[in-house]
């Protein structure tokens, strides 16, 4: 008895620890920020969030927006890259004297594209302020053309007052929010092309010599800081103030996967050996490690895959049809997912189908999820047409018919009337027969004479 207990106590034991690690692996990780996500570009699924809808202070992030109005006016005709603009005096209004610069002076001319570099590079305040004159006429027209465009993309925790980032208690944003203005900042080749730059040399100007800006981005570059090196990261932006903390966010790719990361309201803390650590890029780092180490795309449907038989009446060529489903179902899982722990739910329209059928027709749907997990839905398709039978289609229009209820109460009032015309009639007869034999007994009882002889 004793040895029973203890195996089926050391047996429990084994099965808690094993499912150990993958518990403690979900709670152990926490991004050390305010806010934070991390989402696979190419499905669009969010691997990792912390407060992801909550109002934070962008800072510099802010810029991506800027950035995205300006190459939407170049989209539209409105300006073009290597149109120059001069700066006016009024430009430089409002910025803080201490703010991130690239020396741009009033009066100074710089093309649209290198005042993106400018801004996107080592985050220039100024450059903001001359590309909204430029897209807008004036920054405050500007910044509600940012509000609008915020507003158009899905952002429902985003208030913009300023183009740069600078701190206003009425300038605010949220993680999720960053990631869609990104997500459409990044369907533009140039934007693309500025936020990975290590670094990029501004021509000679009217006022100044070519001067060599070096990224903010300490993931792409080593110029201004060591040990957040990332192979594998591309951009994207920069940010800090007193009231924001250090903000990031920053997109890597590794093999035909990309992953969009947000952090904001990070802090830099003073290491015991005296270094300094900037967390917004150490806990991007750390975000895009569990991205890519702990999760792998997985095929979960194949439009080519045969789900299941669907019975079909009125038809006499084919007792079912196959279904399908109507596109291929890919999704980000955990690094230690087999297909086979997957759960695949099938809801059919109806459990039996009538003919016609023609191939595509929608019969149902299937649902692949694991645990509390779902992956996706995807509508099962009809294989191939399926015809319907002529006297099948009859047949079963007749019994439909003569089924209903008005036709039953119909046939019942026929049936009565039926009975009582036969009643009727069988009464009828009878009085008829009745007189008959009364006339008959009459005629025979009245004869008294013989056949009369000749």
């Amino acid at each position: 008895m004793k040895k029973e207990r203890f195996l089926s106590l050391f047996l429990i034991l084994a099965l808690f620890v094993s499912t150990m690690p993958a518990a403690w692996a979900a709670e152990r990780f926490d991004v050390e920020a305010r806010a934070a996500l991390l989402v696979d570009e190419g499905t669009g699924e969010i691997l990792y969030e912390k407060a992801a809808h909550e109002h934070n202070y962008p800072a510099s992030i802010t810029k991506v927006m800027t950035a995205l109005l300006t190459l939407e006016a170049v989209d539209a005709g409105k300006l073009r890259l290597d149109q120059e603009i001069t700066a006016s005096e009024g430009a430089f209004d409002g910025l803080a004297a201490d703010g991130s610069t690239a020396n741009i002076k009033p009066g100074e001319t710089m093309t649209v594209e290198n005042l993106l570099n400018c801004m996107l590079i080592v985050s220039a305040n100024e450059a903001t302020h001359i590309l909204a004159e430029a897209v807008s006429g004036s920054v405050q027209n500007f910044v509600q053309l940012m509000n609008d465009r915020a507003e158009q993309l899905g952002c429902e925790d985003t208030h913009f007052a300023n183009p740069s980032g600078l701190h206003n208690e009425r300038h605010y944003t949220s993680a999720y929010d960053i990631y869609l203005i990104t997500r459409e900042a990044r369907k533009h080749d140039t934007f693309n092309e500025i936020v990975a730059r290590k670094s990029y040399t501004v021509p000679e100007t009217n006022i100044s010599k070519a001067r060599d800006l070096h990224t903010t981005n300490f993931l792409i570059s080593t110029w201004r800081s060591r040990g957040y090196y990332y192979a594998d990261a591309c951009g994207i932006k920069t940010g800090s103030t007193p009231e924001a903390g250090y903000c990031l966010v920053a997109a890597a790719k590794r093999d035909r996967r990309t992953l969009v990361s947000v952090v904001l309201g990070a802090e830099r803390v003073t290491m015991e050996d005296g270094t300094i650590l900037t967390k917004s890029f150490s806990e991007t780092i750390r975000l895009f490690d569990h991205g890519f180490d702990d999760f792998k795309s997985m095929r979960l449907l194949d439009p080519d895959e045969f789900i299941c038989e669907v019975p079909v009446d009125l038809s006499g060529e084919a007792n079912y049809v196959v279904v399908h489903p109507a596109e291929a179902l890919e999704r980000m899982v955990p690094a230690d997912l087999e297909a086979e722990d997957l759960t695949r739910t099938v809801e059919l329209t109806s459990e039996r189908v009538d003919a016609p059928i023609a191939a595509g027709d929608e019969l149902g749907t299937i649902t692949i999820s694991h645990g509390d997990t779902t992956y996706g839905t995807v509508s099962l398709l009809a294989l191939n047409d399926v015809s319907a039978s002529w006297l099948l289609t009859k047949e079963r229009e007749a019994k439909e018919f003569l089924a209903k209820p008005w036709v039953r109460l119909a046939a019942v009032g026929v049936a009565v009337l039926a009975v009582a015309a036969i009643v009727l009639r069988a009464a009828a007869v009878s009085r008829a027969r009745r007189y008959s034999r009364h006339r008959g007994g009459y005629s025979y009882h009245g004869y008294r004479g013989g056949r009369k002889r000749r």
